[in-house]
């Protein structure tokens, strides 16, 4: 969930607000025979075709989600933020002007460089919004995964918040804070241990018998800072990351679903069925016409009979899943199917058990473990659930959403890497040694200026045009459209090009850290613990 690992190649960008900048790129950002995507939040995955993470992720184009979103960063509007999970509900309360947070981490393993300032923006610009922000330091972590010594932790962590806030985060507006000195974190991380396990961590990152506890520890302790944001109440809360941080944002969804009282769903008998089952006999009780049967009643025995009758293929389900929901129909014999919106009770009290059975309206019937509602539709079901839960003393956490942007190329070609020096620019650098980096960095050009007139550049491989659209250009997406566009018609040549960029990079860093002085009143008073009590 932090957003400090190495960042590399873009793929393709936009450069207009809208449309893409060159008519021969994918449009869902992948690259034909690409690499397999492999994800591992402690910095050894590699991204190299987007796509991949739709398919086998089911991360969501953010492409389809613009249009939703007000005033949207520079960021977004040009394509550098990829993919999204669940980011509708940010995007309302956006709208709307309800409540809604945005929270990131930063595990302070070196200092703060360009590929940071993606997800510093990022938080930023959702305060801007009306986020409650939160910038956390995962020194836990860093201790754990990385084994830096909390003197190095204290260090890079007052690095990190000052450009974080002389980017222009309000402390006074958000919440500042550090996981070894949150209790509150601590206390949510100890409750949320009890809804994971062992196995759940070997699938999901590889831990094995040599991985330490503390490690462990660290990764519930990231899944409570994904949900602190709602303690006080449950909102919507968006958390940007890089595509390498997703293994995160899934467990915490899972673990804010597990954490809720009751689920709420469809149902369309006594008895329970998967979802698969559910949508199997969905369409069943669409298709069947009660009058068709002798009491005018479609029944349970009715649909078991329809579906033995009907071919296998033709139902495109598992031969299991077919058997099961056969059978559970076969066992319900003559009970009607009906549709009702069930309150499954997952680990209510009893009284917030009871509770919901006398708020809910209309018609309804009490099981054992779960309340069917026949009056209420499924959305208005889940904000009754939410206000008993909370009423009750539970969370009624909101599954968290995030955001995901593209990795960063390195100024040698790569990853752009903190333990390369020359690969990428520490927002630390000196205004000078970054205009150095840039003039000596890989660019998408051809072999000679005769070539590049004639045939244009290469924009979409050149870690300087990506400076230009990631950090350079700013707000200015014309400015952006036209660095872009003279490159690609031969107008621009590497030399002059990276001689803007490089002048533009000193001149950012000298204004960055100058702003960092500013600030430095700031942070002491800020609400955070600079130095740790921590020692070893």
């Amino acid at each position: 969930m932090t957003g400090d690992e190495p960042l590399e190649e873009p793929e393709e960008l936009r450069t207009d607000g809208g449309e893409r900048s060159s008519s021969d790129l994918r449009s869902d950002g992948g690259a034909a025979g690409a690499d397999d995507v492999a994800l591992d939040p402690w910095g050894s995955s590699s991204v190299s075709d987007y796509r991949n993470l739709f398919e086998e992720f089911g991360i969501e184009e953010f492409d389809e989600i613009l249009p939703e979103v007000p005033n949207p960063h520079y960021l977004l509007r040009r394509g550098v933020i990829f993919g999204h999970r669940d980011y509708r509900p940010v995007a309302e309360a956006m709208r709307n002007d309800e409540p809604f947070a945005a929270l990131s981490g930063f595990m302070p393993t070196g200092d703060p460089h360009i590929g940071h300032k993606l997800v510093f923006d990022e938080i930023i610009w959702h305060q801007q919004q009306g986020a409650d922000a939160y910038g956390l330091i995962a020194d836990l972590e860093a201790h754990a995964a990385r084994g830096l010594t909390w003197d190095e932790i204290d260090e890079h962590s007052r690095n990190y918040l000052l450009s974080l806030l002389a980017l222009g985060f309000d402390p006074e507006e958000g919440d500042l804070y550090r996981q070894s000195t949150n209790r509150e974190v601590q206390d949510l991380a100890f409750e949320l241990g009890a809804e994971a396990n062992f196995s759940e961590f070997e699938a999901i990152y590889g831990f094995d018998g040599e991985t330490d506890v503390s490690h462990m520890q660290s990764v519930v302790t990231q899944m409570a800072d994904i949900l602190y944001p709602q303690l006080e109440e449950p909102k919507p809360t968006v958390i940007p990351v890089g595509p390498d941080q997703d293994p995160h944002v899934r467990l915490a969804r899972d673990l804010a679903e597990r954490m809720r009282f009751f689920k709420v769903s469809k149902a369309y008998a006594s008895f329970e069925l998967d979802d698969d089952e559910r949508e199997l006999v969905a369409a069943y009780y669409e298709r069947l016409d009660p009058a068709d049967f002798d009491d005018d009643a479609l029944r349970c025995v009715h649909v078991a009979d329809e579906l033995e009758r009907t071919p296998l293929e033709e139902l495109d389900v598992s031969p299991d899943t077919l058997g099961s929901v056969v059978s559970k129909l076969s066992e319900a014999g003559k009970e009607p199917v009906r549709p009702r919106t069930r309150f499954f009770d997952r680990r209510a009290t009893d009284d917030a058990f009871e509770a919901l059975i006398d708020a809910i309206d209309g018609e309804k019937r009490v099981y054992e473990s779960h309340i069917d509602a026949f009056d209420l539709d499924l959305e208005d079901a889940e904000s009754l659930a939410k206000a008993v839960e909370v009423e009750n003393g539970g969370y009624g956490f909101v599954p968290p959403s995030s955001i995901y942007h593209r990795f960063m190329t390195g100024l040698t070609g790569g990853k752009m890497s903190s333990s390369i020096e020359a690969s990428h620019i520490s927002l630390l650098d000196d205004p000078q040694e970054g205009y150095d980096k840039v003039k000596s960095a890989t660019t998408g050009g051809r072999e000679t200026a005769e070539k590049q007139r004639e045939l244009g550049g290469r924009a979409d491989e050149c870690p300087v045009y990506e400076l230009y659209a990631y950090l350079l250009a700013g707000d200015d997406d014309e400015f952006a459209k036209e660095v872009y566009d003279e490159c690609v018609d031969g107008d621009r040549l590497c030399g002059g090009c990276k001689e803007q960029a490089a002048e533009l990079m000193r001149d950012f860093l000298a204004n960055h850290q100058e702003k960092r002085e500013e600030v430095e009143d700031l942070l002491e008073q800020a609400d955070i613990e600079l130095e740790s009590p921590r020692r070893g």
